[in-house]
């Protein structure tokens, strides 16, 4: 197996619940499996992984394990093999696993219904994740900030409580299919069997679809959420709100809602990763005699100290005015990139000051630096 992240291969944190563990694994098995997927080798290998990092995270003494030594706690280990450290139990074939975990909650043709299009045999199907694209200026990245969003989604019918039927009636056997949930249909030698069109593979109908839904058990909404953005997030930075998604049919579980993030640019400064950049410009004079100026911070205003004789492109640093990362905390710094001005434009008294100075320090005769003329000589 490569040595990949197994949370990543899922799409789960490092935290994930059982059941968060099983739902990221369906969806992956369901999406690489090689029956959905004929002849492409790519999703039949990452068949074989997300099955083998499901089956590492589902246990707790591999997962474990794997926390603390990652897949090389697992090298060499093989089906009916003992992994590193003496842990027994080796790893199984992809396709049983499969065949478990789908079998425990698809009750029998699942796994042909949730892979070509119908939910599981008891009617449940889950919601569908949703994403959201959220727009945060460069202040509220540093800082956090909670935001309110409003989406429409859809939600379980409060009407029928999800079920799709009118308050008072039941469900019935399928009369196209008469409870089986599949149809067969003949193509000369060849029968092919599919989902049923009118239960959906269920078997079951509603005797009287629900009014409100119309048999769906769910309806569109418009929800209100609070969201918390932690300091140091940046563009593409993706946020999970579990159960926040579509409602899912029938007793499905909900999908989740997935924030992602992008940040404004500044008028003033750059992000470069956790550091922070900008450009200044200062009088000729602060450069030539040195002295103190302010300069903007995310945070205020700070006192940066401008040495004497600075060259115009001079960049200072200034500690922990940064961006907090999302990690460990600690904050970037700001770069402060200083451009010496030129006058555009003299009284006769500066000019005459500044032609004595000239003549005084001898820029008069050599207009250019010594050290530049001698590197250019060989030029002319």
């Amino acid at each position: 197996m490569a040595k990949d992240d197994y949370y990543e291969l899922l799409g789960v944190q490092k935290g994930a619940t059982a059941d968060e563990l099983k739902k990221a694994y369906r969806k992956k098995a369901v999406q690489y499996h090689p029956d959905k997927n004929p002849g492409n080798k790519e999703a039949e290998e990452m068949f074989k992984k997300v099955s083998h990092a499901y089956e590492v995270l589902n246990d707790p003494e591999k997962r474990a394990a794997y926390d603390r030594y990652g897949p090389a706690a697992f090298e060499g280990a093989g089906a009916g093999t003992r992994g590193a450290g003496g842990m027994g139990g080796g790893f199984h074939d992809p396709f049983d696993i499969f065949r478990e975990v789908f079998g425990q909650s698809a009750g029998g043709g699942g796994i042909f219904e949730e892979m070509f299009g119908g939910g599981s045999r008891d009617g449940s199907r889950d919601g569908a994740d949703l994403r959201y694209d959220l727009e945060i200026t460069l202040e509220e990245a540093a800082r956090g900030v909670e935001k309110e969003i409003s989406f429409r989604k859809n939600v379980t019918c409060e009407r029928c409580d999800g079920s799709g039927a009118e308050p008072g009636s039941k469900r019935i056997t399928c009369p196209t299919c008469r409870g089986a949930g599949q149809i067969r249909r003949s193509g000369g030698i060849i029968t092919f069997t599919q989902t049923c069109p009118t239960c959906g593979g269920i078997g079951t109908k509603v005797e009287k679809p629900c009014t409100a839904c119309r048999g769906e058990g769910r309806v569109p909404k418009t929800t209100k959420l609070n969201v918390r953005i932690p300091p140091g997030v940046d563009t593409g930075s993706r946020l999970r709100s579990s159960g926040n998604g579509e409602a899912g049919v029938a007793g499905g579980q909900p999908g989740d809602l997935y924030i992602v993030l992008s940040v404004k640019e500044h008028e003033l400064f750059e992000r470069q990763g956790e550091d922070l950049f900008c450009e200044i410009p200062i009088k000729f004079t602060l450069a030539t005699l040195g002295g103190t100026i302010e300069v903007p911070t995310l945070s205020g205003k700070a006192t940066l100290r401008i040495p004497a004789a600075t060259q115009s492109g001079t960049t200072f640093r200034l500690r922990g005015k940064g961006i907090p990362s999302l990690r460990s905390g600690n904050s970037g710094d700001q770069l402060v990139r200083v451009h010496v001005e030129v006058p555009t434009s003299l009284t006769p008294e500066q000019r005459k000051i500044l032609e004595d100075f000239a003549r005084v320090s001898g820029d008069a005769n050599e207009p250019t630096s010594r050290s530049f003329f001698e590197k250019a000589k060989k030029f002319f």
